[in-house]
Formats: C-alpha cells, structure tokens, sequence
C-alpha cells in the first residue's frame, strides 16, 4: 500500500541552480555563474515583491563601499599596537568587487556605474587626546601601504573647519582636540541599485525569477535538492528541485540551512541586531558636507553601530544619514517575525547563545541604552559630529535588520559573538549559505569567489581562465604588487566612472 501523500505539492521544474534571495550576494553569484557556465539554468526566489528590499536597500544599509579606509573597528588596538591586517584584507577584497564590477561593465551586464557607484571621501574622525594619539597612529600604519592612496593627516582647527564646514560650526576647538585622517578616494555604494542591474541582465539571459514566493523547506533527494516554495499571495505550494542551492536570504539563511540538514551549520547561532538613521532635511547643510565620516565605537557597541556622519547618493540624489544608533528586535529581517529569535533556538547552538549572554554584558547594556533613546538623546550624540545640529534639520528612519553570527560553543571555550561574514557550505558542495553582517555586500564578489572555490573545487582547472578574466588579481595579492595594483586602479577609476 503506498504510504505517498497524494497532496503533496508535485516537482514543478528542475534547475541547476537555485537562488534563495534576490539581494546582492545572490545577484552577484548568479553573474558569476553565468559567465562560469553560460549553459546552466538559474531561479531565484524572494519572498518580497522586489529586488533588493532587505539588507541590499540603499536606506538599509551604510553603502560605504568598505575598504577599510575610514572604518576603526577594522583596525583595532592591541597591546599597544595598531593591528592592521583586517583593514589589508577588507581592502584587498574591495579590490576584487571594483574589478568584477567593471569586467561586468566592459560585458554589457551592469549598465552606467553612476547609478550606484559614486566617489566619495572616506575620512576616520577622532575627538579628544586619547582618541587623536590612536587615529594618528593608525594613519602612520597605513600611510605608506599602496592600499590606502592619498591617506590625510589633519590636526590644524582651520583645515579641519574648511574640510568638514558642518562638523565645525559651533565646535569649541580650545576645549577638545580634533583630527582626521583618510582619503578622497573612497566610495558610495547603492547596492540596491547594482542588484537591480544585475537582475535585469539575468532575467535577459534566462534566470527566472519568483517574486513573492518564499522557500519553506529544502531537502535532500538523491543528488539534488527538492525545494519548496510558497506564493505569499495565493499560499499556492510547489516544489523545485536543483543540483546546486545558495540561501542568500540574510538572518533567514541560518534556519534554512538548519531545516537543508546542513551539519556544517550545527551549534551556529544568530544575535538580531536593528538600528536607526537621522537623516537631514536640511538642503544646505546636505550640500555643505562631502565625506563619510566614520568615528570610535562607545564600549560594547557592535561594529555595525560604529557612528558615522555619512554622505549618501540614493537614486542620483545627494543626502545625509547621522547613525547608526543601535536597537534591537528579535525579528531576523525587517520583515520578519518577532519570533525569529525565540525559533532558532536549539540543542545544539543553546550553549552558544548561553556563553554569549555570559560574555556580551557590555553589548547588552550598551542595547538597552541605545533602545531608551528618544529624538532629543540621538541629537546629543550627533552634536558630537554636528555640534550645531538643529532638531527640525533632521528626522528618524529606520535602518536595517542585521543577524551577527555566533560561532559554536567548543570546548573549552563559549560560543564566540563574530562581527563579520561567515560562509557555511555542505562537504559535497552542493549547498552553501552565507551568515552574518559587515562587510557584507561590499565584499559579495570575494565572498562568492570563495564559494565558488569550495563548491566546484574540480572545476576550477577549467574555470580558471575566465576568473582571471574577470577578477585580473586573482591568486595576487595586490598589496604585495604595486605594478598591478596602480594598473588595476586606472581601469577600474575609469571603467566605475569614478575619476574627478
């Protein structure tokens, strides 16, 4: 007697490739892919009604562009020395992003940079003795790497004021100590925008994409993937089955990749984090500022809440965001649940969470801080940046929602609070997702190489050629090749549009 439910929502269509999520990462692996294996057949699901709404969303995210130019947190001091090995990586990896994006240009997938890439000044802000004597020995660290041209110091009150005219209005420079240090080469990044070019391009090349459809369950059937699927509107069910699936679906991918029976996954762990912006109103005051200006991060706040002052190109238009300040939802998407948190709980990654709470008193109160703000407390903290700033030049908006990683509890140690992007693939390399929060998408093009180097290892003889063709470095560092480096830079300044 057959034991098969006859209500079972049958296998609709079969696909090489499945794509869970329509944000960057997903764009930019599917690119990938295409140019890989022009033959293979691609779907992307998304459980919004567009491209791009979550973490990829200009107003979700700080667009930075992070090369780690302006970013403190990525150059933190230990034991007396400025430890600059994270910022190295982080810039050689936006080094890969400006050149995949241009070999994409100069193909005809993503169309004119200017509408999501623009250049922009990328500048650390430090107040105070303590603060100034560690900004200026980063800058000294940094100054000579070829990573890091045209890097400024800057301590006199008067250059200070004609650089940063908003920062400086109303500044009592004799009470505080200021500086800065950066560059002018940095850039703004509309990730929304750039996945949308990239999706175009992909549903002109074939990849069908399933708006409004969000993935329940992914399991395991023979050699490939049965994956199922429901319409949000009609709650219609069907099922897709694939040889290769990648859970691009931000604080989600964690659960699917649990419900997948990925046992690489077993102990992780997710901490929700959420924030918001005040963004100016005020014409004036937009167009006097021309710079992100990134500062210290208050003790225990995560990185992703690291305070900057921050000029923004959103749809060709010019803003300025002041954040972010730090909150908290158990939601693991801004449109998610509030029980996201409470259902990934497990056995398995209980001990996680546990050694976190342990451990993160500081964040905690740091959370708790930031959540019992009101408008006029935000405004005290951005008046360290804008000491002149006025309630009625500025408003709240909502930033985006974000899921630290919390990497497994092993003995003998507790499950470990990470701040960056962790990849989690199965041994055969047919599924692979990715977790966590910044850099996040201004380093998708590395962080999807890598993939692809874990995923399709015995192909990467025969794929070798085109990699090199479209990211020119690879297998270089180019830190360590300054012919390269200064080659690369001309191309990509020109190709991206970004020469002033």
């Amino acid at each position: 007697m057959s034991t098969e439910n006859k209500n079972a929502p049958k296998v609709t269509d079969e696909v090489d490739v499945a794509l869970v999520g329509a944000g960057v990462m997903s764009a930019t692996l599917g690119a990938m892919i295409r140019e890989l294996e022009p033959s293979w057949s691609q779907m992307i699901f998304e459980r919004l009604d567009g491209p791009a709404q979550e973490s990829s969303s200009p107003w979700n995210n700080a667009g930075t562009g992070h090369s780690a130019l302006c970013e403190l947190n990525y150059t933190p001091e230990v034991n007396g020395k400025i430890e600059v090995a994270k910022a190295i990586g982080i810039n050689e990896k936006f080094q890969v992003s400006r050149q995949f994006w241009s070999h994409q240009i100069d193909h005809g997938v993503l169309d004119d940079p200017k509408e999501w890439i623009n250049p922009v000044a990328h500048l650390a802000f430090a107040q105070g003795d303590d603060q100034v004597d560690y900004l200026k020995r980063r800058h000294e660290a940094l100054a000579d790497n070829i990573l890091f041209p045209g890097m400024e110091w800057v301590e006199d009150d008067a250059k200070f004021a004609e650089r940063l005219p908003v920062m400086s209005e109303g500044r009592d420079f004799a009470a505080e100590k200021v500086a800065y240090s950066g560059t002018d080469i940095g850039t703004d990044v509309n990730f929304g925008a750039l996945t949308e070019q990239f999706l175009t391009a992909a549903e002109a090349s074939g990849t069908e994409i399933r708006y409004g459809h969000e993935v329940k369950n992914i399991k395991k059937d023979g050699g490939k993937w049965k994956i199922t699927v429901k319409n949000v509107h009609t709650g219609d069910t069907s099922v897709v089955k694939a040889k290769f699936v990648f859970v691009g679906a931000g604080g989600y991918a964690l659960d699917l990749l649990r419900k997948a029976g990925v046992p690489e996954v077993s102990g992780y762990a997710g901490f929700p984090v959420s924030g918001l912006w005040l963004r100016c109103t005020n014409e004036e005051l937009i167009n006097q500022h021309d710079a992100k200006v990134y500062g210290k991060a208050k003790v225990g706040a995560p990185p992703m809440s690291v305070p900057h002052l921050d000029t923004r190109v959103i749809d060709g238009k010019k803003g300025l965001l002041f954040g972010p300040y730090g909150g908290w939802s158990p939601k693991f998407l801004k449109e998610g649940s509030y029980l996201d948190l409470f259902k990934s709980i497990r056995l398995d990654n209980l001990p996680s969470y546990l050694g976190v709470a342990a451990q993160e008193f500081a964040l905690t109160k740091y959370l708790i801080t930031e959540v019992a703000k009101d408008f006029e407390k935000r405004l005290v903290d951005l008046r360290d940046y804008v000491p002149s700033a006025k309630a009625e030049d500025w408003e709240t908006v909502v930033a985006g929602q974000r899921v630290q990683v919390i990497k497994p509890a092993r003995a003998p140690r507790f499950g470990s609070l990470e701040f960056g992007t962790a990849l989690i693939n199965s041994t055969d390399g047919s599924i692979a997702g990715l977790l966590g929060a910044s850099p996040g998408a201004s380093i998708a093009p590395a962080a999807m190489l890598e993939l692809v180097e874990r995923c399709f290892g015995d192909r990467m003889i025969q794929w070798g050629p085109k990699l090199k063709e479209m990211i020119p470095s690879y297998g270089t560092k180019l830190g360590d090749d300054e012919k390269m480096f200064n080659e690369l830079w001309d191309y990509t300044q020109k190709t991206l549009k970004l020469e002033k």
